[in-house]
C-alpha cells in the first residue's frame, strides 16, 4: 500500500467510512461451543458507478491540485458482497495502483489487500497459476519452487525490480521462473510491448530474456509514437526477425494471449506490477533480494516437508 493510501486509510478510519466489524473472540479457556453454522445465503455484489468513485476521490484528494487519479476497473472482488475498485493515484512522486473494497450498500470502503486464509493459504493460487500460465519460462520444469512474475514493460517499478529478480534467480538456479504480461491501462505503449514479448518468447526462449532486459534498459526512450521502431530494433538486437515479430504482435491470437495473462493475474489478486508469486504466495516484486530468497527457501522447505 502506498503512503498516500495509508494516509487515506487513516482518514477513512477516523471519518467512519472504513469500519471493520469483528466478532468477540472466545477466551482461550472458554468452554462455550460455537453455534451451528447456518447455510450460507447468496450475497449480492452491488458495483458503484465510476461517477460515484470519482466523486469520492474528489472529496478525499480535491484539496491537492498535484494529485490526480484514474479509475481503471470496477468489478466484484474475491469476497462475496464487496466490490473491487482499482484506481491509479498520481502525485509528484509517481503513479501507483491502489484498491478499494466497497460494501454492497455503497456506504463503506476499505483499502488494502485481500489475503488468502487457511492451513494452506497459497495452494489455490498456485494451482491456478500452474494450470494457466502462458509466458516464457526458464529453469527446470520440475522444480520445488515456481516463481511467476506479472510485469509491465513500461512500468518503472518493474524496471527497477528486474536486477533483484535476476540476482534471486542466480542464487536459486533450481527454481522455475515464468514471466507473465500484465500491461497496465494507464501506460500508453505497454500493451503493444506485451505483444512483442509474447511473440519473441514463442519465437526464441533465449531471445525473449534479452528482449525484456533491453526494453527495460531503453524504457525511458520509448514513447507511444516511436514504440514500434524501438521494439523492432530491440527485437533485432535480441536475435529474432523484427518484421515477423511486429506482424505477430498485432495478431488477434496474440492479443488473446495477453488478455488471458491479464485475466489470470486478476484472478489471483494482481492489482499492480511487478507482482511475484512464489509457489502461489503473493510477494511484492520490489522486495529486496534477501527477503525474496528467504521466502524461496521457506517454500522449498515446505515442499520437502510435504513429501
Amino acid at each position: 500500500m502506498t503512503p498516500m493510501f495509508r494516509t487515506l486509510l487513516a482518514v477513512l478510519l477516523l471519518s467512519g467510512i472504513a469500519i471493520a466489524q469483528a466478532q468477540p473472540a472466545h477466551p482461550a479457556n472458554s468452554t462455550a461451543k460455537p453455534a451451528p453454522a447456518s447455510p450460507a445465503a447468496e450475497v449480492t455484489t452491488v458495483l458503484p458507478t465510476e461517477d460515484t468513485v470519482n466523486s469520492f476521490l474528489f472529496q478525499m484528494f480535491g484539496y491537492d491540485s498535484t494529485v490526480t487519479w484514474k479509475v481503471t476497473e470496477i468489478r466484484p472482488s474475491e469476497v462475496p458482497g464487496l466490490a473491487q475498485v482499482l484506481v491509479v493515484i498520481t502525485n509528484p512522486q509517481g503513479s501507483n495502483p491502489n484498491r478499494l473494497l466497497v460494501s454492497a450498500d455503497g456506504k463503506r470502503a476499505i483499502t488494502g489487500d485481500i489475503l488468502p486464509f487457511g492451513a494452506k493459504p497459497f495452494d489455490a493460487a498456485r494451482a491456478k497459476l500452474e494450470k494457466d500460465v502462458n509466458g516464457p519460462a526458464k529453469g527446470p520444469a520440475k522444480a520445488p519452487v515456481t516463481i511467476v512474475e506479472f510485469s509491465d514493460m513500461q512500468c518503472p517499478h518493474c524496471q527497477k525490480a528486474a536486477p533483484a529478480i535476476e540476482q534471486l534467480l542466480a542464487q536459486v538456479p533450481e527454481a522455475h521462473f515464468i514471466f507473465q504480461n500484465f500491461p497496465l491501462p494507464a501506460h500508453n505503449w505497454a500493451e503493444k510491448a506485451s505483444g512483442y514479448v509474447d511473440c519473441v518468447g514463442r519465437a526464441s526462449n533465449d531471445a525473449v530474456w534479452k528482449f525484456i532486459q533491453k526494453t527495460f534498459d531503453d524504457q525511458t526512450n520509448i514513447t507511444e509514437a516511436n514504440v514500434d521502431e524501438k521494439l523492432k530494433a530491440i527485437a533485432t538486437a535480441s536475435g529474432v526477425n523484427a518484421d515477423e515479430i511486429a506482424a505477430c504482435a498485432v495478431k488477434p491470437d496474440t492479443k488473446a494471449r495477453v488478455d488471458a495473462s491479464v485475466a489470470l493475474g486478476k484472478s489471483v489478486g494482481v492489482t499492480g506490477t511487478p507482482t511475484l508469486f512464489i509457489n502461489g504466495r503473493n510477494v511484492p516484486g520490489g522486495a529486496p533480494v534477501e527477503h525474496l530468497k528467504k521466502i524461496v527457501d521457506f517454500q522449498a522447505s515446505q515442499e520437502k516437508g510435504d513429501k
